[in-house]
């Protein structure tokens, strides 16, 4: 630079710029150095209750059938599932290809997401709630929060119009609604690094979705 003085007044501010970042620093491993083994012993009793509380979650969520993915065979337990669970996803099926697609999507997420309940019900033999819930395409996915229906997934529309799809673009349309938790210590899902999308296509068949 041409202008000695205007060279010199910048390494001033860079020079001002590094000492602040370093006395911050500083500052950071005082506060750190600081710390006795009383504080560190009540951080570390701090974090001992907090993975007692999820432990203890998870032991409820298993015992109301939480990370298995099961059939309800009557409609009156629907009522009793979502009423105990706070995130329920139900899948109204009949016995077609569309429907053993989504059967084996859910059976992966059911695993990985232990902080939900996931379920099925044959919607032919619910004529109550398939017309209460107004299902007609099936699959249908019933995505319930507290108690109450807040989304559906109907057929595989949302889900590139193809029974070809990966468990992940499920997963992620499941999150939408935080129906699914996708990080955190509630969730046995695989971190997005090393999850690769899982498509569980075996055969082919046309019909990406049945309607009734």
């Amino acid at each position: 630079m041409d202008n000695p003085k205007v060279q010199e007044i910048l390494e001033k501010q860079v020079l001002t710029v590094v000492k602040a970042v370093e006395d911050k620093i500083d500052d950071e491993i005082s506060a750190l150095d600081r710390l006795d083994l009383e504080d560190i012993e009540v951080l570390r009793e701090r974090r001992l209750q907090q993975m007692k509380k999820m432990a203890e979650k998870r032991r409820q969520w298993v015992a109301l059938g939480h990370g298995e993915y099961t059939e309800i065979q009557a409609e009156k337990e629907f009522f009793s599932v979502v009423k105990a669970s706070d995130r329920v996803v139900c899948h109204f099926y009949r016995e077609n290809w569309p429907c053993k697609v989504m059967d084996k999507h859910l059976s992966i997420l059911a695993k990985q997401h232990i902080e939900t309940r996931f379920v099925k019900l044959n919607a032919e033999k619910s004529p109550f709630l398939t017309e209460k819930l107004k299902i007609v395409v099936l699959p249908t996915l019933a995505l319930v929060k507290k108690a109450k229906v807040e989304d559906y997934v109907v057929g595989f529309d949302e889900l590139g119009g193809t029974d070809d799809f990966g468990t992940e673009e499920l997963e992620d349309r499941l999150a939408k609604v935080q129906v699914i938790i996708l990080e955190g210590e509630s969730s046995l899902r695989p971190s997005k690094s090393s999850a690769k999308t899982r498509s569980v296509r075996q055969g082919t068949n046309p019909d990406s979705s049945d309607s009734e």
